[in-house]
């Protein structure tokens, strides 16, 4: 990485660190994961009362099916960008898509 592509990520962090933004870890671009994929991991770090919300929540807030979404989420759970980025929510859905697949 050059010296420029550090400063402007240094930037890039600094702008994003006011007014309630994500934090630099946080920002797709210095993550490599997309803004799709982390609005994923954000609905999915979420606790929910029932199924029927998380899935309203998925229709509405990312503008996907569920199939879809647990598409993208079960790919997302290989990806060591998403395991870098949200180490606690990857391996708990590792665990628990582990424990599945040992069911069947």
């Amino acid at each position: 990485m050059s010296e420029d592509e550090r400063d402007e990520e240094r930037d890039v962090a600094d702008a994003g660190a006011g007014a309630g933004a994500r934090t630099p870890a946080h920002a797709s671009g210095l993550s490599g994961l997309s803004d799709r994929d982390l609005a994923v991991l954000d609905v999915e770090r979420r606790g929910w009362p029932g199924p029927g919300a998380k899935e309203r929540a998925i229709r509405e807030q990312l503008e996907m099916s569920p199939t879809r979404y647990y598409q993208l989420l079960n790919a997302l759970l290989d990806d060591r960008r998403a395991l870098e980025h949200d180490p606690v929510t990857v391996n708990r859905l590792r665990r628990r898509r582990e424990a599945q697949r040992a069911r069947r």
